[in-house]
């Protein structure tokens, strides 16, 4: 992996209140690794590095992750993206060591054997990983990177790195992810289904993570990013009770 300015990453995610919850907690006191225990909220603020910052952000398919992710990047023009590694096949307009390095399954696999990835996974027919020695020199240089993942490589991240901001982004609504689902999308309702169930599954992973941001306007969520990759995100810690309650009204059929 080496970074990038510009975003790169499209591997899917299994991607009158304002966006930000109303209340503010202090972080939890253990902000640094592991799943949640008792599945409560990770929450927090993560340890202070004098060197570089690595910022995962998840969220189900349908939250605007990555139209926010975009719009971060050029808001905060210190924040880069990884470059992740990929089996398929460069598209015209692409270029090795920009957008991906491109390998081959057998390449990957070898990587894979050799403990080489901060996080991997399979997206339909095609493997995608996040190299980890590329990561720790970037860090070491006082890099901020931001990696766009699913919540399984969020895990995986987490595992490896423990000192990784971990950011979820929440609907306001099931109504508005599904509505934001056809906005985007030409596929049959059958498939727009499935995503749906799949997003609801993705919902229930909330709590492994350290900031949650609702994504009701997309300029008030954007700015609460900003807080967060600024180090001022304790406004937004996964711990606050009222995201507890606000999931699970997500959860809910009728959320």
């Amino acid at each position: 992996m080496q970074t990038s300015p510009a975003p790169s990453s499209e591997r899917p995610g299994s991607n009158p209140t304002g966006s930000n919850l109303p209340g503010s907690n202090p972080p939890g006191s253990n902000p640094l690794g592991g799943d949640p225990p008792d599945g409560k909220p990770r929450g927090g603020q993560p340890q202070v590095s004098d060197l570089g910052r690595l910022y995962v952000i998840a969220a189900p398919s349908g939250a605007g992750k990555t139209s926010l992710v975009k719009a971060l990047m050029q808001r905060e023009p210190r924040m880069r993206f990884s470059v992740s590694y990929t089996t398929r096949q460069p598209r015209p307009n692409e270029v090795e060591g920009r957008d991906y390095h491109f390998v081959t399954q057998a390449q990957f696999q070898e990587m894979v054997a050799g403990n080489e990835f901060l996080e991997h996974a399979k997206v339909f027919d095609n493997f995608y990983g996040t190299g980890f020695r590329a990561v720790q020199t970037a860090l070491q240089a006082g890099q901020l990177l931001l990696l766009e993942i699913d919540w399984q490589g969020a895990r995986q991240v987490r595992a490896r790195l423990a000192a990784a901001r971990t950011i979820f982004i929440l609907p306001p609504t099931r109504r508005a992810l599904e509505e934001r689902l056809r906005a985007r999308s030409t596929d049959s309702d059958a498939v727009i289904q499935r995503r749906l169930k799949d997003a609801a599954d993705d919902l229930a992973h909330w709590n492994e993570f350290d900031y949650v941001v609702v994504n009701d306007r997309f300029e008030q969520a954007l700015a609460d990013l900003l807080s967060i990759v600024q180090e001022r995100g304790e406004a937004f810690a996964a711990t606050r009770p009222e995201v507890a309650r606000f999931a699970a009204g997500l959860l809910d059929s009728g959320g």
